[in-house]
């Protein structure tokens, strides 16, 4: 039972990651906050506001990608009807 989950987990996750192309770029930049909050209680300013900007970026890109998914899949459901 858990061999036939863990060899369907990834083609599952490459499923989601294909209907929201997104996905990764929201997720890398969830890592990435996390990573600048850590900076930030070690005390290194400096390098914490630079990962920042780059998690911000990464957000606007996955936001516009999970846009472009939701009409691609949006239209093509209006299609099939």
């Amino acid at each position: 039972m858990i061999k036939g989950f863990v060899k369907e987990v990834p083609v599952r996750v490459k499923g989601y990651v294909r209907e929201n192309l997104g996905a990764p770029f929201i997720i890398g930049f969830q890592v990435l906050l996390l990573v600048c909050a850590g900076l930030l209680i070690v005390g290194n300013t400096w390098l914490a506001n630079g990962l920042a900007i780059g998690a911000f970026f990464s957000l606007v890109i996955g936001v516009v990608l999970q846009l472009a998914s939701f009409l691609k899949y949006r239209k093509e459901n209006e299609k099939s009807e």
